[in-house]
């Protein structure tokens, strides 16, 4: 069937009322290899929006036999987790490239002559991913279509992108590598924004919140100003010692001096540095520095936090609205599909989606087993029966759920003794006696990691904790022999605690023989010696510690410990999209960090010990505290100097340093990346927490007891279903009227 011809109509027998003539006949109504042909093709249009109503994908797209092989090739794993590959590796070519960070400090004192690339190397890694990327904006136009690529602002972009990029390199090879700026370095990271449909929708909600946070930032800057000027009029000292004076010296000379400084009390950095020489002078002046935290860092700042969550929930939810509208259009198109083929019979039930049909389709959808079993369960209940519209809908509901997983029957043994033996071994309290082993555990080491603090390794005595080992490790292994016994192996491997028990307990038996086997039994004055880093026996103490998160079982028994627990569960799976925001923010400053300032930070002179003398830098400075790590003269030394900015804690040691060794324009960059990353986006994560820790608290009072029917819905986890109790479920003729107006596919009702 070519692609412009409609999907089977609902004319059968001649009884179509507009459509056009010569379509396939429906299956039940056989009239030759036309049908089957057609019949196939839409079984196979099924399953491509099913699987587009999974992932939330588009259905605009080409629907022809040819396209939809090509399609699902596309959006196979193999294929996805390739061009990951390959955006991830093009990502990473910014630790390779000039300035390449492959030294092991990033100290300017100490850092040896890094190795550089030869011209070319990472050059042709870069040119086969961006050859790679040309292949992938192919498939894309061509599965949309040149019409819907037109529309697609981000399928233009990527090819702007595309276009700017193999310029620059082409650049780059004529001048033998040695340009000044590459321009596609600050473009990589669009490469892992088009590839997220998620990170796209956070994007546009970050754009559509900007407008709010923009007002409340105004109202920061306002009185950021009001507050400096007062405090320049304020601190116009008379006498050279007067406090005032040493206050306008230290923090109010100018005005950048004085913006700068008060900046930095917004975040409270240098608070009460910056108020000591006037509040020394006379106690009154406080009352200027607490007015302007109170109103600057606990109300402005906090208001901003409140409207960023206010209002990016505000979107958020108008996207995952936008999310649920295309996740039940594509299993209504799914449906009005299969519901063509089944239409050539006459059935008492009705019309609608036979569920023989179905089940075909499901076979080949791509899905994980378990959600896909549930389903195919379900369908076989209706014995053959017709599936209505909304029975079709609810069905796919279980994509939205957790399967929860039945372990393996527990052997059955003919003894009562070992009847008895498995009850006790197979008890929760057997657990509990667990439990309380590994704390004992933990607290002897602790206890002699504390008193040996102060012995020098030479002098230690590890007899005692030497024996104490062997002992743990040897109850260790029997626990894990007898929930075996008691479990099963496959009933033991099917809980992840018992795979991590497990795993953890032979680590420590292989350490603890080679332990033995090296060093002997332990006897008084054992002192296992130290070889290279860390001894076999620092290694073994190091596995003990592991032992700490067996207490991570406890977790679902506690309600309150399990509401936040479950919030961090469902945070690190939806932190994807805004841990791709943070990726690709970080990328560009990097990037623009090492072209406006590397080489800046040099090493101070007669520098050649490792304890280099500081005592004549002004205290609290770049050099007298030694920050010469922090730098950008290498990708992975940005990163890091961002990531101390981002945390706020003398940064304004930064801002000072480069203001001094570059210039007072430094600061513009450091005040964005703060704006961007400890304003914006951090309080974009902490609207993420509440909403995820608001969402289970609200769910606390709802949960049923443990002993629930097996018909009970599993729990709902998707972060599109946070939002379940004010989503508005679309309507039929909204569905319809939005499947008319697909460019490539025409039903006829």
């Amino acid at each position: 069937m070519a692609e412009s011809d409609p999907l089977l109509s609902r004319a059968r027998g001649g009884s179509g009322r507009d459509c056009p003539p010569g379509l396939p006949a429906s299956r039940s109504v056989p009239v030759g290899p036309g049908a089957v042909a057609g019949q196939d093709l839409c079984f196979d249009q099924a399953v491509v929006f099913i699987e587009d109503a999974i992932q939330y994908r588009s259905i605009h797209h080409r629907m022809d036999a040819r396209s939809m092989w090509l399609y699902r090739r596309y959006y196979s794993h193999a294929c996805q987790w390739i061009l990951s590959c390959i955006i991830c590796l093009i990502l990473a070519l910014a630790f390779v490239e000039i300035p390449s960070s492959f030294t092991s400090t990033a100290d300017v004192r100490y850092r040896t002559a890094p190795w550089d690339p030869p011209c070319g190397l990472t050059e042709s890694v870069e040119v086969l991913c961006l050859l790679v990327f040309v292949a992938d904006l192919s498939v894309k136009t061509y599965l949309v279509g040149w019409a819907q690529f037109r529309k697609s602002l981000w399928l233009l972009a990527y090819l702007v992108v595309l276009v700017v990029s193999l310029v620059d390199w082409l650049v780059s090879l004529s001048l033998v590598c040695q340009e000044s700026l590459r321009v596609r370095r600050l473009l990589r990271p669009f490469f892992l924004l088009q590839n997220s449909s998620m990170m796209k929708k956070t994007l546009k909600c970050i754009r559509w919140s900007l407008p709010e946070m923009a007002s409340v930032v105004l109202l920061l800057v306002l009185h950021l100003c009001v507050f400096t000027m007062f405090g320049m009029l304020l601190f116009t000292g008379e006498k050279q010692d007067d406090g005032q004076d040493r206050e306008r010296l230290t923090y109010f000379r100018n005005l950048p001096e004085s913006l700068t400084s008060l900046l930095v009390l917004l975040t409270t950095a240098n608070n009460p540095d910056v108020m000591v020489p006037a509040y020394s002078k006379n106690r009154a002046y406080a009352i200027f520095f607490i007015l302007f935290t109170l109103i600057g860092s606990l109300f402005l700042m906090n208001l901003l936090t409140a409207i960023i969550y206010n209002q990016f929930r505000g979107y958020l939810l108008k996207s995952v609205q936008a999310s649920l509208f295309r996740k039940r259009l594509g299993i209504r198109a799914a449906y009005e599909v299969l519901y063509t083929t089944a239409e050539g019979e006459t059935h008492a039930q009705g019309v609608g989606v036979k569920a023989q049909d179905l089940l075909q389709v499901l076979q080949k959808v791509q899905v994980d087993s378990p959600h896909k079993q549930a389903i195919m369960e379900k369908v076989c209940s209706y014995s053959g029966g017709l599936l209505s519209a909304d029975e079709f809908q609810k069905l796919f509901n279980e994509f939205d759920k957790t399967v929860t997983k039945e372990h393996p029957p527990q052997p059955e043994y003919l003894s009562p003794f070992l009847r008895t033996a498995q009850f006790l071994f197979g008890h929760r309290y057997f657990d509990y006696l667990g439990n309380f082993i590994v704390l004992a555990n933990l607290v002897s080491i602790c206890v002699f990691l504390v008193a040996d603090a102060d012995i020098l390794p030479q002098y230690r005595d590890d007899f005692v904790l030497g024996i104490l080992n062997c002992v743990f490790i040897l109850y260790y292994l029997a626990e894990m022999l007898l929930k075996v016994f008691a479990l099963g192996l496959l009933g033991y491997l099917s809980y992840p605690s018992n795979l991590f028990d497990g795993l953890l307990t032979i680590i420590l038996l292989v350490l603890e023989i080679s332990t033995l086997a090296v060093y002997r039994f332990p006897h008084p004055g054992w002192k296992p010696e130290m070889q290279g880093l860390l001894s076999l026996w620092d290694m073994l103490r190091l596995a003990n510690m592991l032992i700490v998160f067996r207490f991570l079982r406890i977790i679902p028994s506690m309600k309150l410990m399990a509401v936040v627990a479950s919030t961090i569960l469902g945070l690190i799976r939806n932190m994807r999209a805004f841990g791709g925001i943070l990726v690709v923010v970080y990328y560009v400053f990097a990037i623009i960090g090492i072209n406006l300032f590397r080489g800046v930070i040099v090493s101070p002179p007669g520098n050649s010990s490792l304890a280099p003398d500081n005592v004549s830098a002004p205290c609290g400075s770049y050099e007298q505290l030694e920050y010469y790590a922090n730098n950008f003269d290498d990708f992975a030394a940005a990163l890091v100097t961002l990531w101390n900015v981002m945390v706020v804690n003398n940064w304004q040691v930064f801002l000072d340093a480069y203001g001094r060794y570059s210039g007072p324009w430094s600061k513009i960059y450091f005040v964005l990346w703060w704006l961007v990353s400890s304003v914006i986006w951090v309080n974009l994560f902490l609207a993420l927490i509440l909403e995820n820790f608001l969402h289970k608290w609200d769910r606390r009072g709802h949960v049923q007891p443990l002993s629930r029917s097996l018909d009970t819905s599993p729990e709902i986890t998707t972060m599109d279903l946070l939002f379940r109790e004010v989503l508005e479920e679309p309507t039929e003729e909204e569905l319809m009227e939005k499947l008319k107006h697909h460019h490539h596919l025409q039903l006829c009702r």
